[in-house]
């Protein structure tokens, strides 16, 4: 939608974006603002615009990104040192649409089937809730082989490595 409007015999442009179809669930995104900046997630659920929500009243997707990735692994290490290395520790918040740059990736996993919203409310809700996301984070770091398709492949290997920029 465009809406043009007239200042000062100046004619200015101003484009208001939709991301509800960008930001569909199991894109990975790069989170632009905040404490998680720089880092990238998977969207979980996405809101549009007209969000009723007490507290967001604005267009906003529920994401769960990698706080803390894993480290280096190399062949020549054990399987109890690649187990070790391979820890991560991931966050979920809720945030503003303008605020995550989405990828042209896609990644399988459930991520609504871990996440319930309703726990997100309490503290230990949401510790458990990041356990579970953890849990999935890693099976999935350590099993990248056994994915279901080429295109699902090759998001999941870029939400795992390194963001260069």
């Amino acid at each position: 939608m465009h809406i043009v409007r007239i200042l000062e015999s100046t004619v200015i442009l101003t484009v208001k974006r939709c991301f509800c179809d960008i930001t569909e669930s199991g894109k990975v995104v790069i989170v632009l603002a905040g404490r998680h900046a720089g880092k990238k997630a998977v969207v979980v659920k996405s809101y549009d615009e007209n969000a009723t929500s007490e507290k967001h009243r604005f267009g906003h997707c529920l994401i769960a990104g990698i706080d803390r990735p894993a480290r280096k692994v190399t062949k020549s290490m054990s399987k109890k040192k690649i187990e070790k290395r391979s820890k991560m520790k991931p966050f979920i918040k809720y945030v503003n649409v303008r605020h995550v740059f989405p990828t042209r990736y896609t990644v399988d996993m459930e991520m609504k089937k871990v996440v319930n919203e309703s726990d997100l409310a309490s503290a230990d809700g949401k510790i458990e809730t990041k356990k579970a996301i953890k849990k999935m984070f890693e099976d999935r770091y350590l099993n990248q082989t056994n994915v279901t398709s080429e295109k699902k492949a090759a998001g999941s290997n870029y939400f795992f490595k390194k963001l260069r920029f």
